[in-house]
């Protein structure tokens, strides 16, 4: 027969099926073998009994051994899924050994052994929403007249700040693993005008805290034309968008992890906005906290801001000085950008940051000196304001961060396959 998935088969309720897939659990006595079997669409409980020719290899069968079964497949609300199959058939297909992953172990031990764990239910789900976030962040902006533009991985400048780079040995040059795409994106607009893209991107922050990988997945766009008014619409709007397709494709998934789905129906734009000025006002009316203006916001303060709201949060208009040199001052309000975070509920953190672009070159170039950079490595930069500069706008969506919030998940290193932090590498 031919074979289908797991869920194929309780689709289709009765009758003769073909699986394969994986030994999850397995239990019975001398007598009868209950062998729970799992791929990458569900789990399913198959029978065998004694009498059966093919009883002495499920004697044998151990955790993530990996089988082909036939049989009848039948309704049964006992069984862990709601459906069992009687085995006509049992092929072991690749023996395991004694599986070092048991109950209740530590996530460092589940870090070490990561290149089993990712077989778990749990991280199997994780990366089904995080694919239905990745599609749909693309089909938001190709719906929208947006092209994909891969970016270099390899480049010669900062654009976060430069004690966060990752130094590379190119031949015999020094560069820099990508923090963002965002200074290539500026220059291909002129041509493309909207574009977006989903990049790896690196981070050597000396953080141990479960919001931070050095290594993560970022979702960017930018686009000619835009005003900060547009950016920060197109930003509430995707991310409305992305929670409400999770919702409508991994309800099976988010229930497994535990997320409870009826307050991701209720993301919808718009989203509440404040200025930085109004939210350092609330820290101190509701929390307590006496926040200095100019002093970034530390994931304490963005938790004690988030206490407030149960949808995400757009904060605006940070100070200048603060602010990476790219950022445009807003000429209404001196002294601050117009920039903006997104902060997820429930302490998940920023999931956006973005901003208009500063077109002014002699204003660049005090930033870049400000920050202890040499201008004349952005020389290629400002080629993008001397020949037809228009304004910009763009901001980048952590992926990861997206992921550990709609999954419910205690620390961002469960929405990467391999995580990479300051103290891991490996596997």
């Amino acid at each position: 027969m031919k074979f289908m998935s797991i869920q194929e088969a309780m689709d289709k309720g009765k009758g003769k099926v073909s699986i394969r897939g994986w030994v999850y659990r397995e239990r019975g006595s001398n007598k009868l073998k209950f062998i729970v079997v799992r791929d990458a669409s569900n789990i399913i409980q198959c029978v065998i009994d004694s009498g059966h020719r093919d009883w002495e290899v499920a004697k044998s069968l151990s955790i993530e051994a990996s089988v082909e079964i036939t049989g009848t497949i039948k309704e049964d609300k006992r069984a862990p899924t709601g459906y069992e199959i009687h085995i006509e058939n049992l092929n072991l297909v690749g023996e395991s050994d004694t599986y070092p992953i048991t109950k209740d172990q530590s996530p460092e031990f589940l870090l070490d052994k990561r290149h089993l764990w990712i077989r778990s239910r749990k991280l199997t789900a994780v990366m089904k929403v995080k694919h239905t976030v990745l599609q749909a962040f693309r089909e938001f902006y190709i719906e929208k007249g947006f092209f994909e533009m891969p970016p270099p991985i390899l480049q010669p400048n900062q654009c976060e700040g430069g004690s966060t780079l990752f130094e590379v040995k190119y031949y015999k040059q020094k560069i820099f693993l990508s923090q963002s795409w965002q200074l290539y994106a500026e220059a291909a607009i002129f041509g493309l005008e909207k574009i977006f893209c989903i990049s790896p991107c690196f981070r050597a922050e000396r953080s141990k805290t479960s919001r931070h990988l050095s290594e993560f997945m970022m979702a960017e766009m930018e686009s000619a034309w835009m005003d900060f008014d547009g950016l920060t619409g197109s930003a509430e709007e995707v991310v409305a968008f992305i929670v409400q397709r999770v919702v409508e494709k991994n309800a099976a998934e988010l229930e497994l992890l535990g997320q409870d789905i009826s307050k991701l129906k209720k993301i919808k734009a718009p989203f509440p906005r404040m200025t930085y000025r109004e939210v350092l006002a609330l820290l101190k009316e509701k929390e307590g906290l006496d926040i200095k203006f100019g002093k970034d916001l530390r994931t304490i303060e963005e938790d004690k801001i988030m206490k407030h709201f149960d949808k995400p949060l757009i904060v605006t208009h940070y100070p200048k000085e603060i602010m990476a040199f790219y950022k445009q001052e807003d000429p209404k309000k001196p002294g601050t950008c117009l920039c903006l975070d997104m902060l997820a509920p429930e302490g998940y953190g920023e999931i956006i940051g973005g901003s208009q672009r500063d077109t002014d070159i002699e204003s660049l170039k005090k930033s870049l000196k400000a920050q202890g950079e040499d201008p004349k490595d952005y020389d290629w930069y400002m080629d993008l304001r001397r020949f037809g500069s228009v304004p910009h706008a763009g901001y980048g969506l952590g992926v990861e961060r997206v992921v550990a919030w709609l999954c419910k998940l205690d620390n961002i290193k469960d929405a990467i396959p391999f995580p990479r932090t300051m103290l891991r590498w490996t596997p």
